[in-house]
């Protein structure tokens, strides 16, 4: 809202020195969020005068039309001649008033004026236009005043292009303040200054003769006032006031009729509208639409009307959408001269509509309709009901007095019967609430300020203007006391907080899993949590895969990624393409997160109760609607993981290293996987790997790891031989043996033992790893796989696995005979469990 303090100061008598700056500050103290105060005619200097063209030279020769004008400026250039003028703009004519700044005048932006020579003659001046002057954004052309104004009079003070504006942003609790009355009201109460209030006028008793009027929803429109006004001038134009009034509170004038409804409605937030009575057929309807029914706006789009929206009726039809925008079956028309008489013609009979509707329904409409208007945007925040009357009144004034016109004695008044809300409260809760004593009668006098009928003495009985529907309950009250006696004068009280219990296990284990991924050479990417069906079928996901289970949003933010996400994978593949798409080949990224999981068995939710704190059994029923949300950590790998140099080739990615990194990610959690080979989609059906882990003496899948399918990296356009894993952050918690613990450093010195296995082809490299750990015993510290060999040799179908054995006692340093011993148990234990043979022998 867009309030000229100039405006400002016809209702609140300001002191004189009082700035826009000092307004400010008042108002947001009082808790109005003032954006800016913009200076109008900051640097602007003059002479700028009124000028009466008294002839025009049209010069030749040039691409655009040049005028060379001679204008009366008066006494202001100080010899009284005409001043030469050199004008592009052809919208004048001879006789006309126009603006002219003369030499010595500083326009707005620093632009000085001077006597020059142009298109070869001396210009001693410029006729403005309204850009020029900062008036608004119109380049059409130069202004035309009225003709009354005299020649050499000062055009600034006429103009009122000297003023401060305070832009307020009115949070949508606040719809009083989208009126000159508000924000009016708001400042008289934070300077101790009576408000002499617009709405104060003296409104004649509805009758009989009124325009026939005919309310169907009474739920929807509870107050329909209807005036007529009559021989209006259809050549009468908004006076210079009018129009810097709507101008400098963000408004374009449009003409006398639609500019005076529009200064109203800014004078006193009631929103109005002017039907041309010649256009509207029969009586004036307020009724829902029918559904399809269509309807041309003033915009001139045709809409299709749902069953929801309130229109406004004639006997043919809709002629416009209650609360947003009015038809254009039944504008106001332009005034234009007949072609054959020369007569003007154009409305000269107004039907005035000011209406109250719910403004729920008016939301709703504007946001169906995606048509958001100044008067859909004070009644969805709340227009004063009792303002009707008195809006309608102030426009027929201003259409008699400007227009010419002649108001009808008819007055038609609707109104549904409702009662004023009052509120109980008791006298001291804006000091429980506030921590401060303010006392019963500054509370009573606070809330009085705000318009309340305020009985009573230890509870008290609140009657809320109609203005304020924002207030509801005690606490509105209280907050309405503590703004208006300041936010700042608050005491600050730091809060006492128990002492901290430090993070959770889980917690830690995030933060460990995030701390050794990063420095394994991962970069995290964090990623929004959604997803949609497109990405499910890229990576190539069964029907029946429960991972398209997905949880559906109400409201997402786009339409392409409606459900939240049943794994982390999409989210890294998609930084990964937008990476190496940007040049950047050799990726390792890393995303730890929750991923959503329906079961289909959860509740609905339930609705919890905003007046107290919910009960422990409604937490836990909203609890119980949500779904699954385990704790996830994903990787995936593209290009190089070690760089070609001097030193020799590069490492391409591999399945191996996604492998390793769900080992890393293992360890940090103090767990150890057993990898199996596996088949699982999106990964590469001969290059996927289970990664499994033992949780209450059972094996289980904690994740996946491998290189993806191409088919997978073809379809998201990632490079190939993409590798990726993903594992259950939440199922290694529940697979560790407690915190993890601190290393044990032996004194003691290793004993190394590396033993070659023939097996066949068939076997898994982690069976012959867990029977030569079981073999070994609690010697064994470390076992790791260095080489598989496949030869003529060995034969078909048969492989060699050597692996390194350290062994290690944490009391004594092994003898040679007691690391061969234990060798030889693990190589007896491989033997009997995987057929294996020891390699030479």
């Amino acid at each position: 809202m867009r309030v000229p303090l100039s405006w400002l100061r016809e209702y609140v008598d300001l002191p004189a020195g009082e700035t826009g700056r000092d307004v400010q500050a008042k108002l947001v103290s009082a808790g109005l969020e003032v954006e800016t105060v913009e200076q109008l005619g900051a640097g602007l200097k003059g002479p700028l005068v009124v000028g009466r063209v008294l002839a025009i030279e049209t010069l030749e020769g040039f691409k655009k039309p040049i005028r060379y004008c001679q204008v009366d400026v008066g006494q202001a250039n100080g010899s009284g001649e005409p001043q030469n003028v050199i004008c592009g703009a052809t919208n004048f004519a001879v006789g006309d008033k126009v603006v002219v700044s003369l030499p010595g005048a500083v326009l707005p932006g620093g632009f000085a004026i001077s006597a020059r020579k142009t298109y070869g003659r001396v210009s001693e001046g410029m006729i403005c236009s309204a850009a020029e002057l900062d008036m608004s954004d119109d380049h059409k052309g130069i202004i035309v005043l009225p003709p009354e104004h005299e020649a050499g009079s000062d055009a600034i003070e006429l103009l009122e292009l000297v003023d401060e504006v305070l832009d307020i942003a009115v949070t949508p609790d606040r719809g009083y303040c989208l009126s000159l009355r508000g924000i009016a009201r708001e400042v008289a109460t934070a300077y101790g200054l009576p408000l002499r209030d617009p709405a104060l006028l003296d409104v004649p008793a509805p009758n009989a003769h009124g325009y026939p009027v005919q309310v169907a929803d009474r739920i929807g429109c509870d107050r329909f006032t209807a005036r007529t006004v009559t021989g209006l001038d259809p050549e009468a134009h908004s006076p210079i006031w009018l129009q810097r009034r709507l101008q400098k509170a963000g408004m374009r004038p449009v003409s006398l009729a639609v500019d005076i409804t529009n200064y109203v409605m800014l004078e006193l937030g009631q929103p109005l509208h002017a039907y041309d009575r010649s256009r509207v057929s029969g009586t004036i309807g307020v009724r829902r639409a029918e559904p399809g029914e269509k309807f041309t706006t003033l915009d001139g789009t045709k809409r299709v009307l749902d069953a929801e929206d309130l229109v406004i009726t004639d006997d043919n039809g809709p002629i416009g959408l209650a609360g947003v925008m009015g038809g254009a079956n039944t504008e106001i028309a332009d005034a234009v001269p007949d072609p054959e008489t020369g007569a003007v013609r154009g409305t000269t009979e107004v039907v005035i509509e000011a209406a109250h509707f719910d403004a729920v329904s008016i939301a709703r409409t504007a946001r169906r309709h995606k048509l958001s208007s100044e008067a859909s945007r004070r009644f969805e925040r709340g227009v004063d009901p009792e303002a009707a009357s008195a809006a309608a009144q102030r426009t027929v004034d201003l259409l008699v007095l400007l227009a010419g016109g002649t108001a009808e004695a008819g007055v038609t008044e609707i109104i549904a019967p409702s009662a004023p809300r009052t509120i109980t409260v008791p006298a001291d809760h804006p000091d429980r609430v506030a921590g401060v004593t303010y006392g019963r009668e500054t509370v009573v006098r606070r809330l009085q300020q705000v318009g309340c009928d305020v009985y009573g003495a230890d509870t008290l009985t609140v009657t809320v203007p109609s203005w304020r529907p924002d207030l509801r309950d005690p606490n509105d009250l209280a907050e309405e006391v503590i703004r208006l006696e300041g936010y700042e004068n608050l005491p600050s009280t730091l809060p006492r907080p128990p002492a901290g219990r430090g993070l959770t296990e889980r917690q830690r284990l995030h933060r460990r899993v995030g701390r050794a991924l990063a420095g394994a050479g991962y970069v995290e990417a964090l990623n929004y949590p959604f997803i949609g069906d497109e990405v499910l079928d890229q990576l190539g996901l069964a029907a029946d895969d429960p991972r398209r289970d997905t949880v559906r949003l109400v409201n997402p933010l786009s339409d392409a990624e409606p459900a939240l996400r049943t794994t982390l994978l999409p989210g890294l593949l998609a930084a990964l393409r937008r990476n190496d798409g940007r040049g950047a080949h050799d990726l390792a990224l890393f995303e730890t997160g929750l991923v959503f999981r329906a079961t289909g068995d959860e509740p609905p939710a339930a609705v919890l109760p905003v007046d107290h704190r919910p009960s422990d059994e409604e937490i836990a029923e909203l609890n119980a609607a949500l779904p699954s949300q385990p704790r996830r950590a994903a990787v995936v790998l593209s290009g190089a993981r070690e760089q070609a140099g001097w030193w020799g080739k590069g490492t391409p990615v591999s399945w191996a290293d996604a492998v390793e990194a769900g080992r890393i990610v293992a360890r940090a959690a103090g767990v150890e996987l057993t990898v199996r080979q596996d088949q699982q989609d999106p990964w590469h059906p001969g290059r996927c790997a289970a990664l499994l882990a033992v949780v209450d003496g059972q094996e289980i899948l904690v994740g996946n790891a491998g290189e993806l399918h191409p088919r997978v990296t073809k379809a998201l356009g990632v490079a190939e031989r993409t590798c990726a894993m993903e594992i259950d952050l939440d199922r290694l918690e529940r697979a560790a043996l407690g915190p993890v613990q601190a290393p044990h450093v032996s004194s003691f010195p290793v004993a190394t033992q590396d033993v070659a296995l023939v097996v066949d082809a068939s076997v898994a490299a982690a069976d012959v790893e867990a029977a030569l750990r079981a073999g070994a015993g609690e010697l064994l510290e470390s076992l790791r796989l260095f080489d598989v060999f496949t030869g003529e040799q060995l034969g078909e179908g048969r492989k060699s696995l050597a692996y390194a054995l350290r062994f290690r006692a944490p009391d004594r340093t092994l003898t040679a005979e007691e690391a061969s011993a234990a060798r030889d148990a693990a190589v007896a234990a491989a033997v009997e469990r995987t057929g294996a043979a020891l390699r030479g022998a």
